[in-house]
């Protein structure tokens, strides 16, 4: 009798719900995912691949199995003043708050803060960050803190604060000299030399990241999209977080920043906006126009009362929309589940329309379309794809009875339901372990710099256990 023939995989799950986010929208239930090294190799039901064996096993048996959300913007060097700054718009949250905050930080304190945001990370299902990091942002910290990123088994960017010279908007905003300590040039130098020690490609990535469009000068936000084409890599921007930022601009430049920056023809497929939630109708249209990318922030939109985007609109002109925590200090958690629900109801409240965004929208969202606001091959299971998958456990009290599993997980799972985290086929978080990170050292390390930071900042009186 002849012997059934098999196939070989790595990494086989199966068993589970699997939500493939393709072309199709299939889900096989039950479902499985054959992994070979870093790639998916094959995906269908469970029938389809009994025959695949693998020499890690994983059973999803009431398990979902879909794509690793991408957060299309954080900063991890803000985990150590979580719950601070309560009840401040942008502005003075901003200038009152986080510049001293910023200013007080040390190299050391933001490796511990950004070990910190990555185990909560991939903790929630996140197996790529943009991490939008400028305190300190000299060289040796930048590239730290993607070393921590990689190290804890994560995809991802720095996209590196530029700040430069002092701007006119700058000064009349009150922001603190502390804040510019680089001159454009050396700005420009020190981006150059972190994106040629990370160029694209790496694993984590080095961006040139303008600060923000509206008080970083405009030669220097050139100078950096120009790096960006040079290098073939992204640029990430603050983008009208504030209803304030394209008003400061015209008054100061006599158009909006958007308009600007298509009227110079530095608008392009490279350009990741964060925010983008004052743009008018002209804008809009040249954002999607020029295939640039948007990552969408619901929970510090709504922390810092800043406005909703406008996100059907966006996406109808052929913008690609990310979804993003905003870091641990602003959104507080690092958790797509809870940027999901919020980013449908922040819709259906702004338009008082149930249908401008559903469950599905959403997921595609976190998922599909963050990693094509990323540049990366991931996002969809299918085979060829990157293998930046997450298992989620279903059988638990707010996730039954179980009747549509996309709904299950937008509007009732959170990031602690996630089972397994894996990235390039690699299982960097599984049921509870960190696989490549010290959990337990990390949080101690975090609250021991987050005291003594906030007290070098002379920001204890944020500490108030009672704010009224």
């Amino acid at each position: 009798m002849t012997p059934p023939s098999h196939i070989r995989c790595d990494l086989l799950l199966t068993g589970g719900t699997v939500i493939t986010v393709d072309d199709a929208r299939s889900v096989h239930r039950p479902g499985a995912v054959a992994v070979s090294g870093s790639r998916i190799v094959a995906v269908g039901t469970a029938a389809e691949l009994a025959d695949w064996r693998a020499d890690t096993v994983i059973d999803c048996s009431g398990r979902a199995v879909l794509p690793g959300f991408v957060d299309g913007h954080s900063h991890l060097y803000q985990a150590l003043a979580r719950g601070l700054g309560e009840g401040m718009s942008i502005v003075p949250w901003l200038c009152e708050f986080m510049w001293p905050y910023s200013i007080a930080m040390t190299h050391e304190d933001a490796v511990a803060a950004a070990r910190l945001g990555v185990i909560e990370a991939m903790r929630a299902g996140t197996t790529t960050i943009i991490d939008n990091h400028y305190a300190p942002s000299d060289l040796a910290t930048t590239l730290a803190v993607a070393d921590v990123i990689e190290d804890a088994g994560l995809r991802g960017v720095v996209a590196r604060g530029v700040i430069g010279d002092r701007t006119e908007i700058a000064a009349r905003r009150g922001q603190p000299s502390g804040l510019f300590r680089y001159s454009n040039a050396e700005e420009l130098a020190i981006t150059r030399e972190a994106i040629q020690h990370r160029p694209r490609g790496s694993k984590v990535e080095i961006w040139p990241a303008p600060l923000n469009l509206t008080y970083v000068d405009q030669d220097l936000v050139r100078g950096c999209v120009e790096l960006a084409a040079e290098f073939d890599t992204r640029w990430h921007t603050h983008c009208c977080e504030s209803g304030s930022d394209p008003r400061s601009y015209v008054e100061q430049y006599g158009l909006r920043p958007v308009q600007w920056l298509a009227k110079e023809g530095l608008l392009d497929h490279r350009a990741t906006l964060a925010h983008a939630i004052w743009l008018d109708d002209h804008e809009i249209e040249q954002v999607g126009m020029a295939g640039a990318g948007v990552a969408h922030n619901p929970a510090s939109n709504a922390y810092l009362a800043s406005g909703t985007m406008r996100l059907r609109e966006l996406r109808n002109q052929g913008a690609t929309v990310a979804l993003g925590s905003d870091g641990p200090s602003c959104g507080h958690r690092q958790d797509l589940f809870e940027a999901m629900k919020l980013s449908i109801f922040a819709q259906r409240l702004a338009t008082l329309d149930p249908t401008a965004a559903r469950a599905e929208d959403a997921l595609v969202l976190a998922t599909r379309e963050g990693a094509q606001y990323a540049g990366i091959d991931a996002g969809v299971l299918e085979p060829g794809r990157l293998a930046d998958i997450i298992v989620v456990d279903l059988d638990r009290p707010h996730l039954r009875p179980l009747h549509r599993a996309v709904s299950s997980l937008v509007y009732s799972a959170r990031g602690s339901d996630v089972e397994t985290t894996i990235v390039g086929g690699q299982i960097v978080y599984h049921k509870g372990q960190c696989v490549l990170a010290d959990e337990e050292a990390a949080i101690a390390q975090a609250q021991y710099r987050a005291e003594r930071l906030v007290d070098r900042a002379g920001m204890t009186a944020l500490r108030m256990p009672w704010s009224n």
